[in-house]
C-alpha cells in the first residue's frame, strides 16, 4: 500500500475489528432461540450476521437469512430475550485479536486520539472494552444507542470529530465491514479495513476502502508524522 494518512486520530471498530465477540453472540442469540423454541445457530452463521446491530442480528437469527424480517411483536419479545442473555454473557467467550493491544500502544505512543465507535449498546461496549482490557486505549466509546443514529450513518463519526476537534480527514477510520466503510465515507474520512472480521462472510477485499492491514499493528507505518506544536490542523 502506498498512500500514507495524515491522522491525528482514530475510529476504531469493536466486533470484529478489536475483539471476536462472535462466541460470546452466538450464546446469547442461541439461548433466545431457545427461549422461543428454535433450533440453535452454529457460532460462524451468527457471525456472518453480526455488524448491523442487535435489532438486526435478531431478525437474521429468527430468518435464518441477510434480509429476512419478522412481525413487530415477535421481534421486540425477541430482542427483549437477546438482551437479557446477551447480558450474561457479554465478555465471556470473546478474544482480543492478534495485533490488536500492540496496535493500540503504537497509535498511543504516536499521540493520536482514540475512539471506540461501535453499533453495540453502549452498556455492553463499556464493560465489554474494560474487561478485555482495552477500555484504557480510547479517550471516547460511542455505541449504537449513545445518539440518534448509527453506522453505516456518518453522525457518530462526526460526534468523534466534533469532540476531538479534528477534521474529519485528519481521522483513519478501521474497521471490518462495509458498514464501517460507509459511515467513514460518509463522513468524509479515509478508512482502513482488516481481513479477519465478519462483513456478513463476504472478503474484505470487496470492501470500498483506502486499503486493506493484516492487523493494527501495521496502521501505524501508514501514517504521515505528527505537526510541529502549534500547527494549524
Amino acid at each position: 500500500m502506498n498512500r500514507r494518512f495524515p491522522a491525528l486520530g482514530a475510529i476504531i471498530d469493536l466486533d470484529g475489528t478489536l475483539l471476536d465477540t462472535a462466541a460470546d453472540l452466538a450464546a446469547g442469540t442461541n439461548a433466545m432461540l431457545a427461549e422461543l423454541g428454535r433450533e440453535p445457530l452454529p457460532v460462524d452463521e451468527v457471525a456472518r450476521y453480526v455488524g448491523k446491530g442487535g435489532e438486526v442480528l435478531v431478525h437474521r437469527a429468527l430468518t435464518r437469512s441477510l434480509d429476512g424480517r419478522v412481525d413487530a411483536a415477535l421481534a421486540a419479545r425477541a430482542m427483549e430475550a437477546f438482551l437479557r442473555h446477551y447480558a450474561r454473557e457479554n465478555g465471556i467467550h470473546s478474544r482480543v485479536y492478534p495485533g490488536v493491544v500492540e496496535g493500540l500502544e503504537a497509535m498511543r505512543a504516536r499521540g493520536l486520539k482514540l475512539a471506540c465507535v461501535t453499533n453495540k449498546p453502549q452498556g455492553f461496549s463499556e464493560v465489554l472494552l474494560a474487561e478485555k482490557g482495552l477500555a484504557p486505549y480510547f479517550d471516547l466509546v460511542v455505541g449504537g444507542d449513545l445518539l440518534p443514529r448509527r453506522k453505516p450513518d456518518p453522525l457518530p463519526m462526526l460526534h468523534v470529530c466534533e469532540r476531538f476537534g479534528l477534521a474529519p480527514d485528519r481521522i483513519i477510520a478501521i474497521g471490518d465491514s462495509d458498514n464501517d466503510a460507509a459511515a467513514a465515507r460518509a463522513a468524509g474520512m479515509p478508512v482502513l479495513v482488516v481481513p479477519y472480521g465478519y462483513n456478513e462472510g463476504r472478503p474484505a477485499e470487496s470492501i470500498d476502502a483506502d486499503g486493506v492491514v493484516s492487523t493494527l499493528a501495521d496502521v501505524v507505518p501508514l501514517l504521515d508524522g505528527l505537526p510541529a506544536p502549534g500547527a494549524v490542523v
